[in-house]
């Protein structure tokens, strides 16, 4: 492990020696991610603290909290409010989670664990492109940073445990859309009864080239498959994504609403967005035959 994580600071050093500055797109071509979302209580000891598109998801526990993804660079004052508003301190978060290594997702981890000093758990396709800034990923022109450079603690594999506080969290390799996107599924509960939560992070296909044209990315189409098809096999009770609008977050909660579990119950919603993007996946194929 120390060995892997040595090379790991070679090759960062290597990227950064090359890189110019941190590259983030205008919020104007998307402004629903930067947009502010009033925080809630999703179910149980699960909260919503991210923006109108980017989700971010808190998970207290008497021990500390886990906060997974931080959205973009400019996020983290908005995380830091919504937390408080629900009674919270960002400074009490001791591990940091993240879907996938694309800027609108990890765009403000290095500020948040420069603030909390939390621990910061990345799967292993991911933890190079997080260590350096985004410049070993795939899409990457290696030149200009994505967001900053992060260090990471600890290096998570397929079905990793990560425990604090009485929570266990699975994490899930689901890699495609990054060389190491992942799932978390966990166990919540509150006055009522116990729920499996599954937060997806979607196999959307990010790039035009062929499969089969992108060196940097051998094992794209090999990895595309694997994870649309186990991802058809999960079962739980509520599911929920890196993008709001991927699980439907503006239809199922309005701000103000009640405390309402049941609305995130939406198995049907997920078969379809899964069937959508085999579809996508298929269609992609042909081109790389």
């Amino acid at each position: 492990m120390k060995k892997a994580l040595f090379l790991l600071c070679l090759l960062c050093v290597n990227y950064l020696a090359k890189a110019q500055k941190v590259s983030e797109p205008s919020s104007e071509m998307r402004p629903d991610w930067t947009k502010p979302y009033p925080s809630f209580r999703i179910a149980g000891n699960l909260y919503y603290v991210g923006t109108s598109d980017l989700a971010c998801y808190l998970i207290v526990t008497p021990k500390g909290n886990i906060l997974i993804n931080t959205g973009l660079a400019s996020s983290a004052s908005g995380i830091k409010t919504n937390i408080e508003r629900l009674g919270f301190r960002l400074s009490d978060t001791k591990i940091l989670l993240n879907t996938q290594a694309h800027y609108d997702h990890v765009g403000a981890m290095a500020a948040i664990k420069k603030m909390t000093g939390a621990k910061l758990m990345i799967n292993e396709g991911d933890a190079g492109a997080v260590a350096d800034g985004g410049l070993s990923d795939y899409t990457s022109k290696g030149k200009v940073l994505d967001f900053e450079p992060v260090k990471v603690d600890r290096i998570l594999h397929d079905g990793d445990t990560i425990k604090l506080g009485g929570m266990q969290l699975v994490m899930l390799n689901h890699p495609g859309h990054t060389k190491g996107s992942c799932s978390y599924m966990f166990d919540v509960k509150d006055e009522k009864q116990k729920y499996r939560v599954l937060i997806a992070n979607m196999p959307t296909i990010v790039t035009d080239e062929n499969f089969s044209d992108i060196a940097a990315y051998p094992n794209i189409a090999r990895d595309y498959a694997y994870t649309l098809k186990a991802m058809k096999h999960l079962t739980f009770d509520i599911w929920l994504a890196s993008h709001a609008s991927q699980f439907g977050l503006t239809d199922k909660h309005k701000p103000g609403n009640r405390y309402n579990p049941a609305a995130f119950f939406d198995k049907k919603g997920y078969d379809q967005q899964i069937s959508d993007l085999q579809g996508d996946f298929d269609e992609k194929m042909k081109g790389n035959k």
